[in-house]
């Protein structure tokens, strides 16, 4: 299987906030992006999560499209990148570094992205449970680039 990122969000609004039991609030428009600005140790340019202090050892965050159901995307998820073909809840302590056609772009994978209560709401009921040690990852960018949906160059180190 050829390694492809099949989606990114950079989402300016926290919609997992209150009880799962509330549902998520409104997705804001355009926060399914076609391409993500990555920059050094701040994360995704437009991002929730961009350059807060609390979140620069997890400013980017991945998840295998392999380890969802199927019709189930970053929306229901909260995750920046959804990608195929690489098995990323493996390279925690690792650098991961993808090129879909600007440069590569590396990130140090610092730990797990545990799934949360929420994902019994979004997804479907046990969805928290399943996902358990399939949630995806948290990364801090080591340098600035730009990624984009489609193809992409895997480095692992």
């Amino acid at each position: 299987m050829t390694a492809a990122i099949v989606q990114l969000l950079a989402s300016p609004a926290h919609r997992f906030e209150g009880r799962p039991i509330d549902g998520p609030a409104p997705a804001p428009p355009g926060e399914v992006v076609t391409e993500a600005h990555i920059r050094a140790g701040l994360g995704i340019v437009g991002d929730r999560y961009y350059a807060k202090q609390a979140h620069r050892d997890a400013a980017v965050t991945l998840i295998a499209q392999e380890s969802l159901p199927p019709g189930i995307d970053l929306t229901h998820v909260r995750r920046n990148i959804l990608t195929t073909g690489i098995a990323v809840d493996d390279l925690v302590g690792r650098t991961l570094c993808l090129d879909s056609g600007a440069g590569q772009v590396c990130l140090e994978v610092r730990r797990p992205a545990n799934p949360c209560a929420w994902m019994d709401v979004t997804i479907a009921p046990g969805a928290w449970r399943t996902l358990r040690g399939r949630g995806g990852i948290r990364c801090v960018p080591l340098n600035d680039g730009i990624l984009v949906p489609g193809p992409v160059t895997v480095e692992i180190r």
